[in-house]
C-alpha cells in the first residue's frame, strides 16, 4: 500500500490574515473581492460574484506599497469553494511581475523578523 505524502506547497505564501481590495473582469463577469491568500504564482479572492472555472481573468491587486494598482494580465481560475476564488497567475509585465516579487519577499521578511523578536529570550532589568 502507498503512503500519501503530507501536501507541501513550493513557494512562499503570505501569512494570515491579509485582506488586499482586488477588481477583476473576463469574457463573462466583472467585479471586486478581497485577496485573502497570495504568493507570486496566484492567491486566493473573496467575493461575492460567481467566477466559472477554467476562465481566465484580468486583475488588478490594490497592495499598499504603492498607490497604483497592479495589474495580473492572466490569472486562471483553477477553484471555486462558495465565495473562494483559486487563482494561478499567467502573464504579468515585467515590471508587475518584480513588483509582485519584492511584495511577497518584504512581507516574508518582515514575517521573518517578527518571528525572531517573538521567540528571542527576554532580558528583565
Amino acid at each position: 500500500m502507498e503512503q500519501s505524502k503530507p501536501y507541501q506547497r513550493e513557494h512562499y505564501r503570505l501569512p494570515l490574515p491579509i485582506s488586499y481590495p482586488v477588481m477583476f473582469s473576463g469574457d463573462a463577469t466583472i467585479g471586486e473581492g478581497l485577496v485573502t491568500n497570495l504568493s507570486v504564482f496566484g492567491c486566493t479572492i473573496e467575493c461575492a460574484d460567481t467566477v466559472p472555472e477554467k476562465t481566465t481573468l484580468l486583475l488588478r491587486l490594490i497592495l499598499p506599497d504603492q498607490k497604483e494598482s497592479l495589474p495580473i494580465e492572466q490569472a486562471e481560475v483553477r477553484w471555486v469553494k462558495g465565495k473562494q476564488v483559486g487563482l494561478r497567475f499567467g502573464q504579468l509585465e515585467r515590471a508587475a511581475n518584480l513588483r509582485l516579487h519584492l511584495f511577497v519577499w518584504d512581507r516574508m521578511i518582515e514575517r521573518l523578523q517578527s518571528l525572531k523578536q517573538e521567540n528571542s529570550p527576554r532580558s528583565y532589568s
